[in-house]
């Protein structure tokens, strides 16, 4: 079972690019309107989980180590590697039809 891991750039509302400050600053900014001490609305389910994203995605930014891996892993499930075709010959042997390369020649 694989699980969408979320954006964590886009929760915090920063480009990829962002200073410490610059993840600093919309992290305070975020837990000051979804903190349940500082909200204006009832505590209710959707902004709970808000403030769960915020928190989780502050964790991993925060730190530059944490940061780096993340930023690695989704790379790597932006741009997975394609798979080879499978090899239908004998170990060793070439294909029946060889194309080398294609040479132009203009016309006269």
């Amino acid at each position: 079972m694989t699980t969408e891991r979320p954006d964590l750039y886009a929760i915090l509302g920063i480009e990829r690019n962002a200073t410490q400050a610059q993840i600093s600053r919309a992290y305070r900014a975020l837990l000051r309107r979804h903190h349940p001490d500082t909200r204006d609305q009832p505590r209710n389910a959707r902004s709970d989980m808000a403030l769960q994203q915020v928190l989780a995605a502050y964790s991993v930014l925060r730190d530059p180590a944490r940061r780096v891996e993340y930023d690695r892993e989704a790379r790597s499930r932006a741009h997975p590697t394609r798979p080879q075709p499978p090899n239908h010959y004998r170990e060793g042997a070439r294909p029946p039809i060889v194309a080398g390369p294609v040479r132009w020649h203009p016309s006269r």
